[in-house]
């Protein structure tokens, strides 16, 4: 959880063998922080700020050329989405959020694909906080598709 912060950058890179086909690169945030009261999970946006005036930058890079990138303003309330897709509510106001970065195809398994991601918002005018980073998903096409499919027949 990072409270206040002027220049944030974050970035990674993994190489695999991933089988041939379509893959989607996104990120999982959550504005604000998490605490208990009462047994129920409550959200907490005092530190939460910055993120609505300036976007942040989102991209990727494969070892065979592939880029993708985007841009996207982090709402700080869960009705003001104006970006990424919506995954999941959290009671008390609190949601995590995937950001989808791009796609990138895998012709061979060999040699191995090499994938660099980043998201970065380093305009100093202005401090920005209350953000968590959870994690970055590399996941096939199809099965992506699956998930949705999945959840819109329940």
């Amino acid at each position: 959880y990072l409270q206040q912060i002027w220049w944030f950058e974050v970035d990674g890179m993994v190489r695999f063998n991933l089988p041939p086909g379509i893959y989607c690169l996104s990120f999982r945030i959550h504005l604000g922080r998490f605490s208990k009261r009462l047994g129920r999970r409550v959200c907490h946006f005092e530190h939460t700020h910055g993120w609505e005036l300036k976007p942040v930058r989102f991209s990727l890079s494969t070892s065979d050329g592939q880029e993708a990138s985007c841009e996207y303003y982090l709402p700080d309330k869960e009705g003001e989405i104006t970006g990424g897709e919506h995954k999941g509510g959290g009671g008390g106001g609190g949601f995590w959020r995937d950001y989808k970065v791009g796609e990138f195809v895998v012709g061979c398994s060999e040699p191995s694909t090499q994938v660099r991601w980043s998201m970065k918002q380093i305009d100093c005018t202005h401090s920005k906080g209350g953000i968590c980073v959870d994690s970055v998903f590399i996941i096939p096409i199809d099965v992506k598709q699956r998930k949705k499919r999945k959840a819109s027949v329940k």
